[in-house]
């Protein structure tokens, strides 16, 4: 049963964040939700988007929306204009009015349920001042608003506490808010600045650039930004706001000159004693409406050396910097995963919505297999792996039998989801990867409780086994798991030996990476 909670709890957060968990609960035919203090229901919500596009409606007021819409749709406000499209969309997907219907992700999807999660999450977690919401509302503070809500989704998410400025006290410059991390304690104060482009989220050429320039407004963005008093680190939220581009490589075209610029900066403009983690991010949705969202985020650490550098590293020289920096690491995370949102109340999987169960098993469960060997089988299933290849799962149970099962699509895509805790208890899963750094931390996983006399003892005859010795567990579980890396990279390119033999490195290699990962 422990196994069973601890394996759904992961699915949520997977699907939820780490911020407070959507509460939820049926009562005869109305879906019942809680946002903090406050009590929503209806009949009509069968999905959590369902509940999410009332909730924007009621927060934002019905009767603006209805005096938006009689304007002409290149007069209305953005969130007006997406909403036209928003309703353009559901018409083509849904077939039969009232059955669940699936449809992709697409960039008006991010950005309108974007912004009504956004809210909740502010919502449910902190709080929702009036100010925001009349900034929402009027055109020329739209787009600030906006992306400070971005944000402040990716820290809630990410495990973040948020706490408000009092943006009526104009005496003092403050920062957006400040955020303290769950996991490690520590309190950051954050700002976030979104360049503004004539033609977008409201501005004109009074007020939005004309310029193609990603970069245009990254320094007076980062000036503005420091000049801000903060009794703590900074997190600091720069937007290009540009027509998502990306390299064959597959990074945004914008990163490298802007990590170049923030190098120049650091060296030549940063006053001294000032550090930040700055993200320049891009979450154009509003660019791409009718296609698959790709928001970017790249971090850099201001006068934090240590951080989202590029160069060569070893792996555990990238590890114990992810571990270091993991707060940072977190958000970056979080923001590239904004347009995900929840589909269900529950945290159940989303073959699941709507009542009808899949067939998946769990780990530790007893069932009745018919026709299993042959015959009928009684049995408890001790183990469960996937072959994606076959689309079946093979069970394992106490008695000894090895039993296959085929999966549908929507179970072999939640299972993709969720490898770790699908079958209702946490386990280890390697992932399908040519990374040597994913492999490298899912071998720290592997090895986290392996005694440091059964790790030398895999390492009898390695070449540097006298260095090796001498080292603290931690870092003799380091250094082992980047020799293990190391001979699987060989192998893979035909070359064979014991680990170590023929190693770039005697501790194992090493590989080119934009910093933590």
């Amino acid at each position: 049963m422990i196994d069973a909670l601890l394996a759904q709890e992961r699915i949520r957060e997977a699907q939820q964040g780490l911020g407070r968990p959507i509460i939820a609960g049926k009562h005869g035919d109305h879906q019942i939700v809680a946002v903090k203090n406050t009590i929503y229901f209806s009949k009509a919500w069968k999905t959590f988007p369902d509940f999410l596009s009332h909730y924007l409606k009621a927060k934002l007021d019905p009767d603006w929306g209805n005096t938006e819409l009689k304007k002409p749709l290149v007069d209305r406000h953005p969130i007006l204009q997406w909403y036209d499209e928003i309703c353009r969309l559901q018409r083509e997907t849904i077939k039969v009015p009232g059955q669940i219907a699936e449809s992709k992700v697409t960039g008006v999807v991010a950005a309108y349920f974007g912004l009504a999660y956004s809210l909740y999450l502010l919502d449910h977690n902190v709080e929702l001042q009036d100010r925001l919401i009349a900034r929402i509302k009027d055109p020329g503070n739209f787009q600030g608003a906006l992306y400070e809500l971005v944000v402040a989704n990716a820290l809630i998410r990410a495990g973040f506490e948020l706490t408000l400025e009092d943006e009526t006290d104009g005496e003092t410059k403050h920062c957006e808010f400040a955020a303290i991390s769950k996991r490690t304690g520590k309190r950051y104060w954050v700002e976030a600045k979104m360049r503004s482009v004539a033609g977008l989220l409201a501005r004109t050429d009074k007020d939005g650039s004309l310029s193609d320039d990603p970069l245009t407004r990254l320094v007076p963005h980062l000036n503005q930004a420091l000049a801000k008093p903060a009794a703590d680190e900074r997190l600091i939220f720069i937007d290009v706001n540009c027509e998502p581009k990306f390299g064959v490589d597959g990074k945004p075209t914008w990163v490298d000159k802007a990590v170049a610029r923030l190098e120049r900066y650091e060296k030549k403009e940063l006053e001294a004693g000032k550090t930040a983690y700055v993200f320049v991010t891009n979450v154009a949705f509003h660019r791409q409406l009718n296609s698959s969202p790709r928001p970017a985020a790249a971090p850099f650490g201001l006068g934090i050396p240590g951080f989202n550098r590029p160069g060569t590293f070893r792996l555990s020289e990238i590890y114990r910097s992810k571990q270091r920096h993991v707060d940072a690491f977190e958000v970056g995370q979080a923001f590239v995963k904004y347009p995900a949102l929840p589909n269900n109340f529950d945290g159940s999987l989303p073959s699941e919505i709507g009542g009808s169960k899949n067939s998946r098993v769990m780990i530790g469960q007893t069932y009745f297999f018919e026709d299993a060997i042959p015959g009928n089988l009684l049995a408890t299933v001790t183990t469960a792996t996937v072959n994606e290849t076959e689309k079946m799962v093979y069970l394992g149970t106490d008695n000894g039998h090895i039993l296959r099962e085929p999966m549908t699509d929507a179970e072999l895509a939640d299972y993709k989801a969720h490898p770790d805790a699908y079958f209702g208890k946490v386990v280890d899963v390697q992932r399908n990867t040519s990374d040597p750094y994913e492999l490298f931390e899912w071998m720290i996983a592997a090895y986290k409780d392996t005694p440091r006399d059964k790790l030398l003892e895999h390492l009898v005859g390695h070449p540097a086994i006298d260095e090796l010795k001498p080292l603290a567990d931690d870092d003799l579980r380091l250094a082992y798991c980047e020799i293990m890396v190391a001979w699987m990279v060989e192998k893979a390119n035909g070359r064979s030996g014991p680990p170590g033999e023929r190693t770039p490195h005697i501790f194992g290699i090493r590989i080119d990476r934009l910093g933590n990962g």
